[in-house]
C-alpha cells in the first residue's frame, strides 16, 4: 500500500474522529436539548421539510446525510397493524407480522384497574419496538357521548377521571420500550357520521371538565411523546391546524414538547399547518382507510407547498425550526436513545397479558343464580349466535389486526368443557363477512332452528352483540340503530320462551338496548377480548375466573335517555354543518343523576360479582380541608362470600352549593382491592384542592369554592354504600 493511500485513510478515520467529537447530537450522553439544537443546526431547509410529511403510508423521513433514522408509524390501540404496501394500503403479505391482539380498549377500562393499563402499554409498546415502529398510534381517549359512534371501543368510556388514571400508565409504559405514545384523537372527534369536517360547538367548561382532560394528563402526568388531531372542527378550524388547541392549549398551557401528528387525510391547508400547531403530516388525499392518491407526498401541505413559501420569504423558519426540534427531540427518544429496549413479539406471555385484562374487564350485568355454570350439574350445553364463532379482529377500521391467533368463543367453551359436558352449537342468525354489504335475509329459519336446540339444552349461551361490520362498532361510519342488528332481539325472546336458562353474552364496543333483560337469568359483557378471548370468556362463564370489571359507561334503557339523543338533530348527528353538545358537562351519568327519572338499565361502574362484598365504617381523616391539604377516605370491604373475588371501590364527590351548575357528583377516586372469602381491608383514597374544582370559562382557570362537600362511596354510580360531609376552607 503507497504513502499516499495510508496517509487518505488515516485522514479519513482523523476526519470522522473529529465529525464524531462535534457531533453533538450523536452522544447519547449528551442532554436531549443539546442534541436537538445540534442536529437543527446541520440541517438543510429541505431537510427540515422533508421531515414534516410522510414519504409512504405509514413512515417520515429522517435525515441519511446525518444518520439520522426516518420515522415508523403503527395502528394501533389494540395491537401492532400488519405491515402495508410502501405505497397502498394493501397488506404486504409478509409472514412474519402477525401480532398478538390485545382486547379493545373499553374492555381494558372495564377493568378499573390502572395496574392492567400498565400491563398493557408494556406489552404492546415491546410488540411495537420488535417491529421497530417508534411510533403508536393509541392510545384513544375521546369521551362516550353517544352509543352510536363507530368508535367508541377504541376508548376508555365515559368518565374523564377514569380515562385520565387509565392512560397515564399506558402511556408510560408504551414509551419505556422507545415507542412514542401517539394519544388520540384531540379533540372532540365522538362520532363518526360526518367527522371529515362537522363543528363541534360546545361551551367551555365542558371542553375543559369532560373531553380534555384525559389528553391533559397523557401529557402532563404520562409524559406522552405524540398526539394525534382529529378530523372534526372545532371553532370553525379543523382540529390538525386548530389554534386554539394545539397551540394555546396543548403547546402553550400544558407545555407538551412532543410532536402533533395529523391524522391521516387531516390537514387541509398549508398556512394552517404551518402556524397552528401541526408537527407531522399524514395520509393526506386519502380516506384514512383504504382510498386515495398515489405517491401524493409532494403535494402534502407541508411538502413542496411550504418549501416554496419558505424560500420565497412569505413564511420565516421560526415555525419550521419549533416542528423540526419537536421531532429530532421524539426521534432522540425513541430509535436513537441509549439501550433502548430489543421488545419481544408474538408471544405467548404477551397473550396471557390480554387474557388477564379480557378477564378483568367482563363486565356481569345480571346473575340470577345461573352463573356460573356448575358442570356436575350441567351436561348439555348450547352455544347460538354468530359472535360464537366471529374473528373480531378483523374489520373495524384502521385498528383491523393480523392475529396470531384468536380463540372464538365457542373454541374457548369447547376448550374447558372438554369431555364434561356435550357442546353444540348452532348460529341462530346470520351477519355478513367484513366488507360484504348486508342484504335482506329471511332469518326465520336460522330462528327456528336455534329454538328447537334449544329446546333440549340444560344452559343456552347466547353469544352475540355487535361486531366490525360497517354501521356498527367500525371507523367511518356510526350505528344506524341502538338495537342489536340482525334481529337478535327477537330470537332471544323466542330462546327464552322454550328455555329459561338462556345467558346473554354481548359482545361489542358500546352500549346497545336490551328489551329481553327481565326475561333471561344472565347476562355478560365480554366486550372485544382479542387473541385469548374465548377463552377468557370461557373461564368466567365457568367460575374459573370471578368476574370483577365495572362499566366504564352508562347503558341507557333507550337512545333518547342518552343527552347526545335527548334534544333534536343539531346535538347529533348535527345539521351538516356543525354539532352542538347542548348538554354540556351533563353526559353519562352525570345526566341520569340530573333529570333524576332518567334510571338507567345498567348504570356507569356497576358490574356483579360471584361473592358479594361489605362496606362498613366510611370515614375521613378530617372534616376541614385547608387549602394546601389533602383529605383521606376510608372505608372497610369485607368479602362476605365464599369466592374470592375483586371490587372496585369508588368515590365520588359532590358540591353541596356551587355558584355554577355542576354534576350531583363526580368521580374522583377508586381502588381495585382483591379479598379472599371473609377477608376484611381497609381501602384509602386521598383527594386535594383540584378534585373539588370546576373550571371558570370567564377567567380560564380552575375553582374550587369554599364551602360544604359530600364524598360519597359507591359500587356504582347509583350503588351508594356510605355519605359523609366535609367543608373547604
Amino acid at each position: 500500500m503507497s504513502i499516499r493511500y495510508i496517509l487518505v485513510f488515516v485522514l479519513g478515520v482523523c476526519s470522522i474522529g473529529l465529525f464524531a467529537q462535534k457531533a453533538v447530537y450523536l452522544d447519547v450522553y449528551k442532554p436531549i436539548e443539546e442534541r436537538v439544537e445540534d442536529a437543527l443546526q446541520r440541517m438543510t431547509i429541505e431537510e427540515k421539510v422533508a421531515m414534516l410529511h410522510a414519504q409512504s403510508k405509514f413512515s417520515s423521513a429522517g435525515v441519511p446525510r446525518l444518520g439520522i433514522p426516518d420515522n415508523w408509524a403503527t395502528d394501533g390501540p389494540h395491537g401492532i397493524r400488519s405491515e402495508a404496501l410502501w405505497d397502498e394500503w394493501d397488506d404486504a403479505k409478509w409472514t412474519n407480522d402477525s401480532c398478538i391482539a390485545f382486547p379493545a380498549l373499553t374492555c381494558l377500562a372495564a377493568t378499573w384497574n390502572p395496574q392492567m393499563a400498565a400491563l398493557y402499554g408494556k406489552s404492546i409498546g415491546e410488540e411495537a419496538r420488535y417491529r421497530n415502529k417508534n411510533i403508536l398510534l393509541g392510545p384513544g381517549v375521546n369521551m362516550y357521548r353517544t352509543p352510536l359512534n363507530g368508535r367508541n371501543f377504541e376508548y376508555m368510556g365515559e368518565d374523564p377521571f377514569l380515562a385520565s388514571r387509565m392512560v397515564v400508565p399506558y402511556v408510560q409504559e408504551v414509551q419505556k420500550n422507545g415507542v412514542a405514545a401517539c394519544v388520540k384523537h384531540f379533540a372532540l372527534n365522538n362520532q363518526e357520521v360526518q367527522r371529515w369536517d362537522v363543528d363541534v360547538v360546545v361551551d367551555n367548561r365542558a371542553l375543559h371538565e369532560i373531553y380534555l382532560p384525559a389528553f391533559k394528563a397523557a401529557v402532563t402526568e404520562g409524559g406522552a411523546w405524540a398526539i394525534m388531531g382529529a378530523y372534526n372542527k372545532y371553532k370553525g378550524q379543523h382540529c390538525c391546524h386548530n389554534q386554539y388547541l394545539l397551540n394555546d392549549i396543548l403547546k402553550n398551557e400544558w407545555k407538551f414538547d412532543g410532536v402533533v401528528v395529523s391524522d391521516w387525510g387531516g390537514t387541509h391547508d398549508t398556512w394552517e399547518s404551518v402556524h397552528n400547531g401541526l408537527d407531522m403530516e399524514f395520509g393526506t388525499w386519502t380516506d384514512g382507510l383504504g382510498a386515495g392518491a398515489s405517491n401524493a407526498y409532494a403535494n402534502y401541505f407541508l411538502s413542496d407547498s411550504y418549501l416554496q413559501l419558505l424560500k420565497e420569504g412569505k413564511v420565516g423558519q421560526e415555525e419550521l425550526n419549533d416542528k423540526v426540534r419537536r421531532i429530532l427531540r421524539m426521534v432522540f427518544r425513541t430509535t436513537m436513545v441509549k439501550k433502548r429496549p430489543f421488545g419481544s413479539f408474538g408471544t405467548v406471555e404477551h397473550a396471557l397479558v390480554g387474557r388477564k385484562v379480557a378477564e378483568e374487564g367482563i363486565v356481569l350485568l345480571q346473575n340470577r343464580n345461573i352463573l356460573p355454570v356448575d358442570l356436575v350439574k350441567v351436561k348439555k350445553i348450547l352455544v347460538v349466535g354468530d359472535n360464537a364463532v366471529r374473528r373480531m379482529t378483523i374489520g373495524g377500521g384502521s385498528s383491523a389486526l393480523k392475529a396470531k391467533y384468536e380463540v372464538s368463543p365457542l373454541q374457548g367453551i369447547l376448550k374447558r368443557v372438554a369431555d364434561l359436558a356435550e357442546v353444540n352449537y348452532v348460529v341462530g342468525y346470520e351477519a355478513p363477512p367484513y366488507g360484504v354489504k348486508e342484504t335482506k335475509v329471511d332469518r326465520a329459519p336460522l330462528r327456528k332452528q336455534a329454538v328447537e336446540a334449544a329446546k333440549e339444552a340444560d344452559v343456552v349461551f347466547f353469544i352475540g352483540g355487535l361486531n366490525k361490520n360497517g354501521n356498527q362498532d367500525c371507523e367511518g361510519d356510526d350505528r344506524r340503530s341502538y338495537h342489536l342488528p340482525y334481529e337478535q332481539d327477537q330470537l332471544i325472546e323466542e330462546l327464552v320462551t322454550v328455555n329459561p336458562n338462556v345467558v346473554v353474552v354481548i359482545i361489542s364496543g358500546n352500549a346497545v338496548a336490551m328489551p329481553w333483560v327481565n326475561k333471561v337469568p344472565a347476562v355478560l359483557e365480554a366486550w372485544y377480548g382479542g387473541t385469548e378471548g374465548g377463552n377468557a370468556l370461557a373461564s368466567i362463564l365457568f367460575g374459573d375466573v370471578n368476574p370483577s370489571g365495572k362499566l366504564p359507561f352508562t347503558i341507557p334503557v333507550k337512545l333518547e335517555d342518552c343527552p347526545a339523543h335527548a334534544f333534536d338533530e343539531r346535538t347529533y348527528p348535527g345539521d351538516g354543518k356543525s354539532v352542538v353538545y347542548s348538554e354540556s358537562i351533563f353526559t353519562g351519568y352525570r345526566w341520569a343523576d340530573k333529570l333524576k327519572k332518567v334510571k338507567p338499565l345498567f348504570a356507569f361502574g356497576h358490574g356483579l360479582s360471584y361473592t358479594t362484598f361489605q362496606y362498613d365504617n366510611f370515614r375521613a381523616n378530617k372534616r376541614i380541608l385547608n387549602d394546601g391539604q389533602t383529605i383521606t377516605f376510608s372505608v372497610k370491604v369485607k368479602n362476605t362470600g365464599l369466592r374470592e373475588g375483586k371490587e372496585v371501590v369508588q368515590l365520588y364527590i359532590s358540591d353541596k352549593k356551587s355558584s355554577l351548575p355542576r354534576p350531583v357528583k363526580e368521580l374522583k377516586g377508586f381502588v381495585k382491592v382483591a379479598l379472599k372469602p371473609g377477608e376484611e381491608k381497609d381501602v384509602t383514597i386521598t383527594i386535594g384542592k383540584e378534585e373539588l374544582s370546576y373550571f371558570n370559562d370567564v377567567n380560564h382557570e380552575w375553582v374550587a369554592e369554599p364551602g360544604k362537600f359530600e364524598a360519597i362511596i359507591a359500587a356504582s354510580a347509583i350503588e351508594i354504600k356510605g355519605k359523609l360531609e366535609f367543608e373547604l376552607r
